[in-house]
């Protein structure tokens, strides 16, 4: 990433007003873009959503909670509040 100039790119007005809160700091000026979420660019968010909806179907058809945890490599701990969540 270039470093820019700030005086080069602000009006005068603009350049005092950051200068007041941050004078001779270095900036960062995120773009202003919206950010995906956690897992939505790899998928990842989907597939967990998918797994939590197949446990909670399964204990909805009285499958264990110690069964599931097993079979799901999962904590009990982990699966009730799959279940238990709304």
């Amino acid at each position: 990433m270039k470093y820019l100039n700030a005086s080069d790119i602000l009006p005068d007005e603009l350049l005092r007003e950051v200068q007041k809160y941050a004078d001779g700091k270095a900036l960062y000026i995120p773009k202003n873009d919206q950010r995906k979420k956690w897992g939505e660019g790899s998928g990842a968010r989907s597939f967990y959503e998918q797994r939590n909806e197949k446990i909670r179907a399964k204990y909805a058809a009285n499958t264990s909670i110690d069964v599931l945890a097993e079979e799901y490599c999962l904590t009990v701990e982990t699966i009730r509040k799959i279940v238990y969540k709304k």
